[in-house]
């Protein structure tokens, strides 16, 4: 074998490619090297040569429930060895009819007679709520409607349709001449807000929902929805609206006929601490896109959870929702993410509840804002089991590092050199510059890795300032 495609010997039940050799796939980036990951266990990952990492983000915010959770693997087993795979088109199956009708009730009152559409992941989903939305407003006659507003510090996918209704600027550029744009709207972002936020931020939250509200009124009747995060995710870092600004955005789009979508891709699924993290809210969505969390990575899995009214308007017009994917409602992903709902439901829901005084999220909430008077940090946001950490240049003037210095994709490395893994991102401020990571660790994570994961965060965010 020539040595451009080393083999990695001695790695039980693994054949692994060299990180510093060729290789036949096409990487998200070949400007670094990807260790080759092997094993999965609670909190923790291994490469091929035996190092250990804490996954402090939860391998992007979607792992909950911990690595190498025998279960779910028999679950998915037993479902292969029963049946594999029909096409939608053709069957339904138990385990959909079952699984749906189970995340019917934990999505709530507000979905009761609802249903659900499974898809391989978030941008399959936030594509389906799309083309939903238009087809609901065509069903009951407001055939000029089409847009769909967004934010614009967000983000909802990597297909031509998510990235058109995201707002992350570094995602979307080489692609806005193939991209179909609608309004994006201000964003409320209490660190760095345009208005007063004297009063807890209320009054800059009703300015921003005011925004929507003209937005929907500019585009003369041919809005069919609004998709927002309840609390955003990787784009902004875990910023959570202010109060009030959610339940006025929803009251808005009920005003002017126009549909709430909420994607909950990376808030879903007790992420922050309830079943959803609009439920901290008492806002009800017309459409919720849900993944990550959903399977937590045991399986591609999406879904978009669709109010009885919505369903309704397909089910009583055309009767028929015109959109489809082949491995839509995948026997065996809706397996495992039938028996990672249990697991959750029976055992870690209230671990992420940072309200909850002694639960792992408040544990996890002190341990980072301890990491406030660090001389690199801005600001320290979040709820539940997921956090953002701000880079400032200057304390004072909340001034962002350069954008070529990438600060936090330094404190990242120095990070995975200790054996921590983050999520590092940059364009907070303006789309380009602005540096923050993503905290987002499984829920079975300990008080002890906890303590451990932020002192070496602490000691790599030191070592990138001083590099």
């Amino acid at each position: 074998m020539s040595a451009s495609r080393r083999i990695i010997r001695g790695v039980p039940d693994s054949a692994a490619i060299d990180a510093s050799s060729h290789s036949a796939v096409l990487r998200r980036s070949f400007r670094k090297s990807f260790p080759p990951a092997v094993r999965g266990e609670g909190v923790y990952l291994w490469d091929a040569r035996g190092k250990q990492y804490l996954d402090f983000s939860g391998s992007a915010a979607v792992n909950f429930i911990g690595h190498g959770v025998a279960e779910i693997a028999a679950a998915m087993a037993s479902q292969a060895k029963q049946l594999e795979f029909v096409h939608s088109s053709q069957f339904t199956t138990p385990v959909v009819e079952e699984y749906a009708a189970e995340l019917l009730e934990f999505a709530g009152k507000n979905f009761e007679g609802g249903c659900v559409y499974f898809t391989c992941g978030g941008s399959e989903s936030v594509e389906t709520a799309l083309k939903l939305a238009r087809q609901y407003q065509v069903e009951i006659g407001q055939t000029k409607r089409h847009q769909v507003i967004s934010r614009g510090q967000s983000y909802h996918g990597s297909t031509l349709g998510a990235l058109s209704v995201s707002g992350n600027r570094r995602r979307r550029e080489i692609y806005l001449p193939m991209v179909r744009e609608f309004a994006h709207v201000g964003f409320p972002y209490c660190y760095r807000c345009a208005f007063d936020c004297t009063d807890g931020c209320r009054s800059c939250g009703q300015e921003y929902a005011a925004e929507l509200e003209r937005a929907i009124e500019a585009a003369n009747g041919e809005v069919a929805a609004f998709i927002v995060e309840p609390v955003s995710g990787a784009t902004l870092g875990a910023v959570v609206p202010p109060p009030g600004y959610l339940q006025c955005v929803a009251e808005i789009c009920r005003r002017h006929g126009v549909l709430l979508i909420a994607d909950e891709v990376m808030t879903g699924m007790g992420r922050t601490g309830r079943n959803f993290a609009v439920d901290h809210w008492g806002v009800a969505p017309d459409i919720l896109v849900t993944a990550k969390g959903l399977s937590s990575g045991y399986a591609p899995l999406g879904a978009v959870l669709v109010s009885k009214s919505v369903a309704d308007a397909i089910v009583d017009g055309s009767g028929a929702f015109l959109h489809g994917f082949t491995y839509n409602s995948h026997p065996i992903s809706l397996a495992a993410g039938r028996a990672v709902l249990t697991r959750l439901k029976e055992e870690l829901l209230r671990a992420a509840d940072s309200e909850n005084r002694g639960s792992t999220a408040a544990i996890l909430r002190l341990a980072l804002e301890g990491l406030r008077d660090v001389q690199a940090v801005g600001d320290v946001r979040g709820i539940g089991l997921l956090w953002g950490v701000e880079f400032v240049a200057d304390k004072a003037t909340k001034r962002p590092f350069a954008s070529e210095l990438n600060f936090a994709g330094r404190v990242a490395q120095a990070a995975v050199n200790r054996g921590l893994l983050v999520y590092p991102m940059q364009g907070c401020v303006d789309g380009v510059s602005g540096d923050h990571l993503l905290v987002a660790p499984p829920a079975v994570i300990t008080a002890e890795q906890i303590d451990w994961a932020a002192k070496q965060l602490r000691e790599a965010i030191e070592e990138a300032a001083t590099t």
